[in-house]
């Protein structure tokens, strides 16, 4: 089978387990990792994991399928980064869904979901550790049920959302604030690229969050 994964940041963290997942099917599939559609050659699934490109109906007619990863149970919450924004709402589990792609934002058939816990002590490596291994899950269900998948409709009884684009303000915390109000923020900041900050005494202050292990060794 010839596959491509098209994910637009090479720094994103993603890509530790997709390239892990390619290494471990190379000898069965003809795969590609590719970072702009003009890339893109065709073949028989496209998988878009944090893309950030718009894939329009003819970069899509090279495919057979062409699938989106989105980390919630559409039609709710489509849009950007949709696990974070739940994360910080107070969400401890999160669907993910794979779905195909089309013109309009996360409104494709469903092919498979999942779902996986966010313990609230979790911080931002624990929880994509979580999500990506999801991830890589449905890829391997949308490779091996491919031919016998029967892809399901969004619920259109149920209203959906949508998520704005987070951007490097979204990560600011208020120093008046206590650390407990705005834990779930904190631990979803990436600190390399989008991370957690305050502003206090007219200058601004980068903070970063490790968990300690005290327990005897």
């Amino acid at each position: 089978m010839k596959i491509s994964i098209l994910c637009s940041d090479e720094k994103h963290p993603v890509n530790a387990f997709l390239q892990r997942w390619i290494d471990q099917n190379r000898d069965s599939h003809q795969i590609s990792l590719v970072r702009e559609k003009k890339e893109l050659l065709g073949g028989e699934i496209l998988f878009l994991v944090s893309c950030s490109e718009i894939i329009s109906a003819d970069d899509r007619a090279v495919y057979r399928a062409s699938l989106v990863l989105h980390a919630s149970n559409l039609p709710v919450g489509r849009g950007w980064s949709p696990h974070i924004w739940q994360i910080i709402g107070g969400a401890q589990e999160v669907t993910l869904s794979l779905l195909e792609a089309e013109d309009k934002v996360d409104s494709g058939r469903i092919w498979h979901q999942t779902t996986f816990l966010v313990p609230k002590h979790a911080l931002w490596d624990e929880i994509n550790e979580r999500l990506f291994n999801a991830e890589i899950e449905l890829i391997d269900l949308a490779v091996h049920e491919f031919d016998t998948v029967i892809p399901k409709p969004q619920d259109m009884a149920t209203v959906s959302t949508y998520y704005p684009r987070r951007t490097p303000d979204a990560s600011k915390l208020d120093a008046e604030r206590s650390i407990a109000s705005q834990f779930d923020l904190m631990r979803v900041c990436d600190p390399m690229r989008f991370p957690a900050f305050f502003e206090l005494h007219g200058k601004k202050y980068k903070l970063t969050l490790e968990k300690i292990n005290d327990k005897p060794n």
